[in-house]
């Protein structure tokens, strides 16, 4: 990994001695750095029907086998228990999470708990057409459609699939059944789709949709992320700055939010940049993960994680499960470490993560 600067974590405080886990008594989801995890990422599913090439190879994965996954029932006890440790937005993730057939059940079951957390989705858009105003109707919130290009051979040579009408479909229609404000995620990389951003850029303004770019981190299954091949933050915003007016908004405004966010042409519409390589914004991350087969992860690039599917079909409680939670959280480091000498790259990859 060469090539560019790679700054520590952004406000990273001194470490804490490492304990069992927080204070007797702690009702949330506290680490041992300040932080307080309030938004939760749960993967319905490691199984994908597209194949983007910095994501899997051609062929997939090996997929988790059924009896691996949560059950629907145990998926909505563990959010349960996140939700009454103080997590106020869940995200639902996959590989592809429309692909779980249950999905909708899902979404209208989370929607029933008390207090009812905000529910927001990311997605490839691929089958979205069908599925929009049912999970709007059972309360999904909002969605994030992953995007990389308009152009439509680029996207069948990035997805190996052609598949971008159905994509510009599902678009659509989350904006039509009120999933707003529809975000497009998409990721930049070197020598593939850089020299279009602008394009994209304009053709989600045209539509109405709020457009991140996000810099390519190493979480390919393959193992061969090379920072010189990713297109960094600064470069983005030099590339956009040649089309658009860019006007930042107040850092203050940004909170735990992970993009740096731009007025385009004086605004309304806005860009955002994510900069999760080159200015990690670790230091405000309040996110936590629930994997499809019942793994807690506190980061995106933890080596570890504390196994939630074991004991709760062991007859563990819901108390018990609340303190493996808080002992999970508890362990996670300033920060994701890119760039530094001792980074391993995890071994399980986005599509199993759930990002």
């Amino acid at each position: 990994m060469t090539g560019l600067p790679f700054p520590t974590v952004r406000g990273a405080s001194t470490a804490l001695e490492a304990a069992g886990g927080p204070p007797e008594g702690t009702v949330d989801l506290p680490d041992r750095y300040g932080r307080v995890a309030r938004d939760l990422r749960v993967s319905v599913t490691d199984r994908c029907n597209l194949r983007c090439r910095y994501c899997m190879p051609a062929e997939g994965l090996p997929w988790l086998a059924k009896p691996e996954m949560l059950t629907d029932d145990e998926l909505v006890r563990v959010i349960g228990v996140f939700v009454r440790l103080g997590v106020r937005q869940v995200r639902l993730t996959g590989g592809e999470p429309m692909l779980r057939r249950s999905l909708v059940d899902v979404v209208r079951r989370v929607a029933a708990l008390e207090p009812r957390p905000r529910i927001a989705m990311t997605t490839n858009g691929v089958g979205l057409d069908r599925l929009a105003q049912p999970l709007a109707d059972a309360g999904l919130d909002r969605v994030n459609v992953s995007l990389d290009t308009i152009d439509p051979q680029e996207f069948a040579d990035l997805t190996r699939r052609d598949r971008l009408h159905d994509v510009e479909a599902g678009l659509k229609a989350a904006a039509t059944a009120g999933l707003v404000p529809v975000k497009v995620n998409a990721v930049a990389m070197r020598g593939i789709n850089d020299e279009s951003v602008t394009d994209l850029l304009q053709w989600c303004l045209d539509r109405g949709y709020e457009l991140r770019f996000i810099e390519q981190m190493p979480l390919d299954a393959q193992h061969g992320w090379d920072a010189s091949t990713m297109v960094s933050s600064q470069e983005l915003h030099e590339r956009l700055a040649e089309r658009f007016r860019l006007t930042p908004l107040p850092q203050e405004d940004r909170g735990s939010a992970p993009a740096e966010r731009f007025l385009v042409d004086g605004g309304p519409a806005t860009v955002g940049i994510i900069a999760s390589v080159t200015a990690p914004f670790c230091a405000a991350c309040d996110r936590t993960r629930l994997t499809a087969d019942g793994q807690v992860r506190n980061c995106l690039f933890s080596q570890k994680e504390t196994d939630l599917r074991g004991p709760l079909r062991d007859g563990a409680s819901d108390d018990d499960l609340a303190r493996l939670i808080q002992g999970e959280m508890w362990r996670k480091a300033p920060g994701h470490g890119i760039g530094t000498s001792d980074f391993v790259q995890p071994v399980r990859p986005m599509s199993a993560i759930g990002g």
